[in-house]
Parts: C-alpha cells; structure tokens; sequence
C-alpha cells in the first residue's frame, strides 16, 4: 500500500497532471492540500473514473484539503476535535466565533486512519496567524494523543503540509531564514511535541541528510537553485510505522511546466 501527500496548489489547475502521476507512481491513497476550490468545484467525476473515491472540504478559492483513496474511504471527518478558527478582525481566538477553515479532513482507507492537514503558515512572528498556528497545532497533537491512549495500536497518518522546517537540515539556509516563521522554536517545539505522544516522520529514516526538501518558490529560481525547504510531512502512529519499508519525496513532479510549487512524499507501507 502506497500513501502519498501533496500540496497540489490548485486541484482544477492540475488535475491532469495529479491524475497522471497517481498512475505513474501507483498511489492507492493521497492526500491533497490547498485544492482551492469549493465542494461542487472539485473535479470528482475525473478522479472516479481513474478509480479512486475522494473526501474533499473546501469553502472557497483559499485552503482546501482532501483524500483520494482506491482502497475504500470510510468514516469521514471535516476537522478534528476542537480544531480552531481564525477570526480575521479579532485576529487567533476560541472565544470569539472564529471561522473553522478547511485545514483538516479524515478518513479510512485500506484500514489506515489518515488526516489530509494544511497547517497554517504563521505569516510573521508578530502577526495573529502565527497565535493561531501554535493553537491549531496544540489542538491537532492534543486530539492525535488522544487517539493513540485510547488505541495504541492505532494506524493513523498525520499527513501534509505542516508549514514547518523542524531541524535546520530542512532548510537550505538557516541564516536565510533567520526570523521568520517555520523555523521559530515555538513551532518546532510543536512539531516535536507530536513527536513527543508517540507520532515519527517516516521518511527522514531513509534519507537522513540535508538536501532533501518538499517546498521551493517560484522566485528566485530556488528550484533549480535547489533551495527549498522540508515542511510536507506523514507523521505516523507507531503501529503504522513499523510498516514502512520506504518513503521519499518524488522531486521530478516539481519539474516542468505548471508545477506545483510542493513535490509529493510517498511512504510505501508493508502488507
């Protein structure tokens, strides 16, 4: 079984090609984020007919999360429990009727609980979002932690885009950054705290070096300058992880013309 995520930065933009490499790589479960597009808008028709079933959740031409799965999709979830807003006016807040946005979808495939997660960038230390960063992501290891004490056997995926280099190994240049959101010690302490109530990241195991990142911009050549950033990630239970035999990010599909600017990680999962 292969579980792939993948910020396809635009679903319509990129159907085809997101359809293409699903058969190429020979995915039976992905996980998309910032599909940018509402639930009607999503192209269904054309994943069905490639033989995959899909959960999607989106409310507009922002955000977007959602799975395609050719080995059942059973029990779906729009977000996970307590999953914060955020209120535009008031800034990060619980209290004030924030808006819950389309950040998190789950679902069982293939006997696999997997979450489709796109973190919130932060933006600026200093600004509302990065408070509702840290808040969504105590919320997110909060419900995880839960989940695993209740059944520590649990298969689960945390899959997506996290919005976060936790080591400066995931970033081509730490002086770069220095500052900036995505590597700040609150997030990275966020990130290991995942870590912390028993989730792993899947594919630094197999390739533990610097170099190897899933993000480049569109600016400043960063791509072909290879500077880029690890932020996609599957974290995985422990009882999912024991069946990892290998995991990378495919860097090809960054390639060409109408490239997303996030490469596809893959984890190949044991019988």
């Amino acid at each position: 079984m292969r579980i792939a995520t993948w910020n396809v930065n635009s679903i319509r933009t990129r159907r085809d090609r997101v359809l293409a490499w699903l058969d190429r790589a020979d995915i039976d479960v992905l996980a998309m984020q910032e599909t940018k597009c509402k639930d009607e808008q999503f192209p269904f028709e054309a994943f069905e007919a490639a033989g995959y079933e899909v959960a999607h959740v989106g409310h507009s031409q922002w955000n977007g999360t959602a799975i395609a799965s050719r080995v059942g999709i059973e029990d779906v979830e729009i977000g996970f429990p307590d999953q914060p807003g955020f209120d535009k006016d008031a800034g990060a807040s619980l209290l004030s009727a924030p808006v819950v946005e389309a950040r998190a979808i789950g679902a069982t495939c293939g006997g696999v609980r997997v979450w489709s997660l796109y973190v919130p960038n932060g933006r600026a230390l200093d600004d509302p979002h990065y408070t509702y960063k840290l808040e969504w992501l105590a919320a997110l290891r909060a419900a995880g932690g839960k989940w695993l004490s209740e059944d520590p056997e649990a298969q689960i995926a945390l899959v997506g885009d996290w919005n976060i280099a936790p080591t400066d190994l995931d970033v081509w240049s730490p002086e770069f950054f220095e500052g900036k959101t995505h590597v700040s010690e609150r997030e990275r302490d966020a990130f290991d705290a995942f870590h912390d109530v028993g989730f792993s990241d899947v594919m630094r195991p197999f390739h533990p070096g610097p170099g190897v990142y899933t993000y480049w911009d569109y600016t400043q050549l960063r791509f072909p300058r290879k500077e880029g950033m690890r932020i996609d990630f599957i974290l995985a239970s422990p009882a999912l992880s024991a069946r990892v035999i290998e995991a990378n990010v495919d860097r090809e599909e960054r390639k060409g013309k109408g490239a997303s600017d996030h490469a596809p990680v893959v984890a190949e999962l044991a019988d």
